[in-house]
């Protein structure tokens, strides 16, 4: 639980917008909405993300406050799960059944569209059989100071990390630069810029 103890690698967001005054209940409401959701067990290979309790990913129960809320904090985890086929075991597979197939009817080859019915229906049975990949990335939010931090710094976790947020919260999070804490110094944070030592854009902020 990086969350909570060790060293962490994070991607920090400012929030834009107003915490309600009756949040405890209104996001209780929004996390159990958007929490992760397992597919029928013969889903194909899309991602599928939801919220979980960092306590353990098969959480999502966020009725009680204790368990995601701590103090001015809220914590969560983003679950995203895919189902991905092992690429020479399903060619293995298809290859006998498609020799099998010829065998039956006495043909050197299979039609294109025997080929892909067989191909098809191994599919259907071989994502059936197989567990998904699990991924879990814990994040923060302060409520009180508007930031957030996400435990994973790959853009795609980000991506969907910021697009899941939106939909949950209607809040939009933007990228915090390191050169967030020379806000009250805008002389200095010139300064560094101009000598190319990193590109400043202060994210607008509602109350700015």
């Amino acid at each position: 639980m990086g969350v909570l103890k060790g060293a962490m690698t994070v991607r920090r967001y400012a929030v834009l917008g107003e915490v309600p005054d009756d949040f405890r209940v209104r996001y209780a409401d929004a996390l159990a909405d958007h929490a992760f959701r397992d597919p029928p067990a013969s889903a194909a290979g899309e991602e599928r993300s939801g919220w979980c309790r960092i306590d353990n990913l098969l959480e999502t129960d966020f009725s009680d406050l204790n368990r995601w809320l701590f103090n001015q904090y809220l914590v969560a985890a983003l679950r995203t799960d895919k189902k991905v086929l092992p690429a020479k075991l399903f060619r293995a597979h298809l290859d006998r059944r498609l020799a099998e197939w010829c065998h039956q009817h006495g043909r050197n080859r299979a039609p294109s569209g025997v080929r892909q019915e067989i191909r098809e229906q191994l599919e259907i049975e071989m994502f059936a059989r197989t567990l998904p990949r699990v991924q879990v990335v814990e994040w923060v939010w302060n409520l009180v100071d508007g930031w957030v931090a996400f435990h994973n710094t790959s853009d795609s976790a980000n991506d969907r990390f910021v697009k899941l947020f939106r939909e949950t919260f209607g809040l939009e999070l933007a990228p915090f630069s390191p050169l967030d804490f020379l806000a009250d110094d805008p002389d200095l944070a010139a300064a560094l810029e101009a000598k190319g030592i990193s590109d400043y854009r202060r994210p607008h902020r509602e109350d700015a």
